[in-house]
């Protein structure tokens, strides 16, 4: 081997021994696939999304940033998509409830657009502002994250959380703290009823999250994000 390129191999040996990892460590944190993270690129919350990209690419995805305008036959090949709520819901272009990719959101205002739920504002979906509680009603669920049943704190401190009422083919996972009228995590498997009758054309995902609440996560909070990805990317 040539002088330099010995010098090389040192060099990135001692880099990958100061941060105690091997070549084998960085090959598996690129090994997970892409998520497309569609978001408002620059929006006032843009940052948050950031923060989004950062721990998706710490357990090991590639993450492909798209602003909300672009065509859901752009998403490319991709195990996941996420729909960020920072996105302006009259800015999202349309085909993303066709798409035959696992797609995860927190935009209440896209749910019935997704045919996750209804089409009433506040009735079958909506916001609640001033939240710290969820309650776990199907523990068993991946999506649990292994979290007991009952309420759980998935904030640090008070803040919003998006909900929905999902179509009777749906897992609900979670609803809001004493409104358990209104869920705020639900999965839909492939092939199951959504609303209007329409079929999951993948598996589908509804988070609780804000515009800016991601940074708010407690430690179960995180807990319940990460199994969330994991199960809509077919990983649990």
């Amino acid at each position: 081997m040539p002088v330099s390129l010995l010098r090389r191999a040192l060099t990135i040996g001692v880099m990958l021994a100061t941060c105690g990892m091997t070549s084998n460590t960085l090959a598996t944190t690129a090994s997970r696939g892409t998520i497309a993270l569609v978001m408002q690129s620059n929006g006032p919350n843009a940052d948050v999304d950031q923060n989004i990209r950062i721990r998706l690419e710490g357990r090991g995805f590639t993450v492909r940033m798209l602003n909300q305008d672009t065509p859901a036959s752009n998403a490319g090949d991709v195990r996941l998509v996420i729909l960020s709520s920072t996105i302006s819901a009259k800015q999202v272009s349309a085909g993303w409830r066709e798409l035959a990719v696992p797609l995860l959101t927190w935009e209440n205002d896209l749910l019935d657009d997704l045919a996750m739920t209804g089409k009433r504002l506040d009735t079958d979906y909506g916001e609640s502002r001033r939240e710290r509680f969820v309650w776990l009603v199907n523990a068993p669920h991946p999506v649990a994250a292994g979290l007991p049943a009952g309420a759980t704190n998935v904030y640090r401190k008070q803040a919003a959380m998006n909900w929905g009422k999902p179509g009777l083919g749906a897992s609900i996972i979670a609803t809001l703290y004493g409104q358990p009228e209104k869920a705020v995590i639900f999965t839909y498997e492939k092939g199951a009823t959504m609303d209007y009758e329409s079929l999951a054309p993948a598996r589908r995902v509804m988070f609780f999250l804000g515009n800016d609440t991601f940074t708010n996560l407690s430690g179960a909070g995180i807990k319940l994000f990460d199994a969330a990805i994991d199960w809509a990317t077919g990983d649990r």
